[in-house]
């Protein structure tokens, strides 16, 4: 990895001045599936729908707002469709969190708590909460986010000075494949368009709202990550929610980091993805009608990168993992790059690859805590 110079003070100063909020926006409403024309090239992230072409940073932000409505219409689905962002804005009505269990872990390194925090309307939705702070005598910590309950990365963030929250994201919305359930977050807010990944990324940033009201976090340091369907829910969390400083989906492949056009044989493709017989529900209804039509998506997985810009997004994958789609990882990566190279972060587009097969090991947490710490305190950036 090139070395970083660019500071964190740097990164948030810039997203004041772009007053950067995803949940406004101006732009046309996306054009339905039959008037959408056919690109075999990735779209550019640049070239507005009006056919001209951002040249300033003072004009993403309106970019920003069309690519946005773009991915939530036609991939995620929006969590109202009247007012897109409506159940996204922070906070959402967290009052109220139950202390479950308590204990020293790691042989006295962490201080383990187990919670369950209440939130949504009348505070009827919850979800289990596993929080590990570090016994180093701080008074405040950066926090990294995870889904899916199980503390096998805790140990390291607490190594390194870093809090670890994991929550379990099925108690929002359950993780089916080849038929759906309505879950308790889309009983809620029946009006949204939403899948699983897009419920499951407003659960994340439900778990921020809920450390921004402690002491002893900084969410100012926050970093959110997620290993596989969870890696697709990590990109978009930290696409939807801008309080993360940092975004690492980890072996996201179709649905996350990887672009649909142009992939090598043998991965997962968008029209096995939204199968009936798999993982539709994860998406908007109607995404599955790009199957056999990827050239006619307004727009690839690189736009899901630089709508991270100007914070920093870490993929992480394995040489070994088919269906990450290396090919599209890599495309994705190179065609996202001229936003964050507009806004004057070039370096914050980052990619790693190690050998090994599909799954979020200890060398892809180092490699999360490394860039973390890059960023965060100044550190050297890994090569």
């Amino acid at each position: 990895m090139p070395r970083n110079h660019f500071t964190l003070h740097t990164v948030l100063s810039l997203i004041t001045v772009l007053t950067l909020n995803s949940c406004t926006s101006t732009s046309p409403t996306p054009l339905s599936f039959d008037d959408l024309p056919a690109q075999t090239e990735l779209p550019d992230p640049l070239l507005r729908e009006n056919g001209k072409r951002v040249k300033k940073v003072k004009h993403w932000d309106d970019r920003h707002s069309e690519m946005l409505d773009m991915v939530l219409k036609y991939e995620y689905g929006y969590p109202d469709f009247d007012s897109p962002c409506i159940v996204f804005d922070p906070p959402i009505n967290i009052t109220s969190s139950e202390l479950i269990e308590t204990s020293v872990r790691f042989d006295g390194l962490s201080q383990f708590s187990s919670y369950t925090i209440n939130f949504g309307i009348d505070e009827k939705l919850s979800t289990p909460l596993h929080l590990y702070i570090p016994k180093d005598g701080k008074v405040t910590h950066p926090v990294i986010v995870r889904f899916g309950l199980g503390g096998e990365h805790a140990r390291l963030a607490n190594e390194r000075g870093y809090a670890f929250a994991c929550f379990d994201q099925t108690s929002l919305d359950p993780d089916t494949e080849g038929h759906d359930i309505v879950g308790p977050a889309q009983a809620m807010y029946p009006e949204a368009t939403w899948g699983s990944v897009a419920v499951w990324a407003w659960g994340a940033s439900r778990v921020l709202d809920y450390l921004q009201s402690r002491d002893d976090i900084d969410i100012t340091q926050s970093v959110i990550t997620g290993h596989s369907r969870t890696g697709k829910a990590a990109l978009l969390t930290g696409v939807l929610d801008d309080r993360f400083a940092i975004v690492v989906p980890n072996g996201s492949g179709a649905g996350g980091v990887a672009a649909f056009r142009g992939s090598e044989k043998g991965v997962e493709t968008l029209e096995l993805i939204t199968r009936e017989s798999r993982f539709k529900s994860w998406f908007h209804k109607d995404f599955g009608q790009f199957g056999e039509h990827v050239n006619k998506l307004p727009f690839d997985q690189h736009f899901m990168r630089a709508l991270v810009a100007p914070r920093v997004i870490l993929s992480t994958d394995a040489y070994a993992d088919q269906w990450c789609n290396r090919k599209g990882v890599q495309s994705a990566w190179q065609a996202a790059q001229p936003v964050f190279d507009l806004l004057g972060v070039p370096e914050n587009n980052l990619i790693h690859f190690r050998e090994g097969n599909h799954d979020q090991l200890a060398p892809d947490f180092n490699v999360l805590l490394d860039v973390a710490d890059a960023y965060f305190n100044g550190k050297p950036m890994p090569e």
